[in-house]
């Protein structure tokens, strides 16, 4: 039987795969969250269209991170790191579809 965090990565999976379907966007969770199921590298949970995608649900998320009211996205870095943008799952994907049509 699995454990209560893998069923929650599991449900967390499913549910990023149903909204990017609902939004029209092809997705799938690769078997057993491994993504070399789907050819992948082990680290990608699921595919939504052509973007790997790792799905991490956690209880609490330090506030920082999340766009404040008047913002669209976070911009955020650790020291001499990659720069990545924190945007809603709404978002990120009405921009990949406006992207791809």
């Amino acid at each position: 039987m699995p454990s209560s965090s893998s069923r929650k990565g599991s449900t967390a999976e499913r549910e990023v795969v149903k909204i990017a379907q609902a939004h029209g966007m092809p997705a799938q969770r690769a078997y057993g969250s491994d993504g070399r199921a789907l050819g992948e590298a082990s680290t990608v949970d699921i595919m939504v269209g052509e973007y790997r995608v790792q799905v991490k649900r956690r209880a609490k998320i330090t506030e920082y991170v999340f766009p404040p009211e008047g913002a669209d996205v976070t911009a955020i870095r650790e020291d001499r790191g990659d720069w990545h943008i924190v945007r809603t799952l709404e978002e990120f994907l009405k921009l990949i579809g406006a992207y791809t049509e």
